[in-house]
């Protein structure tokens, strides 16, 4: 092999060498831009995924959205057919959801929303061949059928009509005037969950001191909503003012003779005695401290003072 081969052939080397490093490179930095591409690939996708998905809140929102009244037997309607006066009908539905419209005869409709019930009517009007693009109204007159009684110590009892399907216990007690100044803050629900009997006890105070309003539950249809009267306290003896007063949240004996106008001038807090049921229902007579808190059906005697 002579020099100029020998040259030839390092510089040949040397070329092949470069050639092989940039290849190599230039693979490297595909590999790295593949992989980028694929990641922001996989990122997209899982945007798109997230996005796709309703969040916590657009799910509670979408759940907590009113449905449609439902009709109910004994519900009166007005039924109307556009430029079809002679169809219009004022009616009530009977016991079994059933009314009996003229040329179609027996329509049931109870347990539909109005949309539905207009369209169950339109559908037999065209079917029969008696009106050929029935447009049919129906306007809700009276609710009778879907309603809950509130009774008890409220300051309009009595049965109230259910006019969306997602009434709470508060609003079917603000349409009872809300609870008398006699009445407690619990309110009972009773009525049937999935053809079982159903009761619970409700604070409605704390529905809002405490911001329980996952309690506010919703009235179904025959429900009976009851409010005890207050729990009672009775002060007498050397007070200003004698007689049974309510017990307020947290109450203690210092506030209960304060409610009673504190003692007289012959009174005394030192001879003050309460009268109060055991478990066993037994009377027991106590000497309470001031902080103690007052119990329902409690009696505070303020006894004259000796000195």
């Amino acid at each position: 092999m002579n020099g100029s081969t020998a040259g030839w052939t390092k510089r040949g080397w040397r070329h092949a060498l470069i050639a092989a490093t940039a290849r190599g490179l230039l693979g490297t930095v595909a590999a790295f831009l593949l992989l980028g591409v694929g990641g922001a690939g996989a990122q997209q996708q899982q945007v798109a995924l997230n996005a796709a998905a309703p969040s916590g809140a657009a799910a509670v929102v979408a759940s907590s959205t009113p449905r449609e009244y439902l009709l109910g037997p004994g519900d009166a309607i007005r039924i109307v057919v556009f430029q079809n006066p002679d169809l219009t009908l004022e009616t009530r539905v009977s016991e079994n959801g059933v009314i009996t419209y003229p040329l179609v005869g027996p329509v049931k409709v109870g347990g539909l929303p109005l949309g539905e019930g207009e369209k169950r009517i339109a559908d037999a009007l065209k079917k029969g061949g008696f009106v050929q693009m029935p447009q049919v109204n129906i306007v809700l007159l009276q609710v009778r059928g879907n309603q809950v009684a509130v009774l008890g110590q409220v300051n309009r009892p009595g049965r109230f009509p259910l006019e969306t399907t997602n009434t709470r216990v508060s609003e079917a007690l603000a349409q009872a005037g809300g609870i008398a100044p006699t009445g407690a803050d619990t309110v009972i629900v009773m009525g049937t969950r999935d053809g079982k009997p159903f009761r619970q006890e409700i604070d409605v105070a704390s529905l809002y001191l405490n911001n329980q309003s996952e309690d506010d539950i919703a009235v179904a249809p025959g429900d009976t909503l009851y409010v005890h009267r207050a729990p009672m306290f009775y002060i007498y003896g050397e007070v200003q003012r004698p007689g049974a007063y309510r017990v307020e949240r947290n109450m203690t004996v210092m506030q209960a003779l304060a409610q009673g106008g504190g003692p007289t001038v012959r009174g005394t807090e030192r001879s003050l005695r309460l009268h109060r049921r055991n478990a066993q229902g037994i009377l027991e007579k106590l000497s309470p401290e001031m902080d103690e808190a007052v119990r329902a059906d409690d009696v505070l005697y303020v006894r004259e003072s000796l000195f």
